[in-house]
């Protein structure tokens, strides 16, 4: 648990050192859409949420 922490901690001081924070939408993005995939797998709600991709 603490390394996945380690590695996010990791990314937000290379972003800050290259001054790369337009990358931040394109990682929230990742982020969401991940989440939402892993939500689709276990609910009810899976065959409305196919159906936006």
């Amino acid at each position: 648990m603490f390394k996945n922490l380690k590695i996010v901690v990791e990314l937000f001081e290379f972003l800050k050192h290259e001054k790369k924070w337009w990358l931040m939408p394109l990682i929230l993005v990742f982020v969401l859409l991940g989440a939402l995939i892993i939500f689709a797998e276990s609910s009810a709600l899976a065959p409305f949420l196919y159906s936006l991709f």
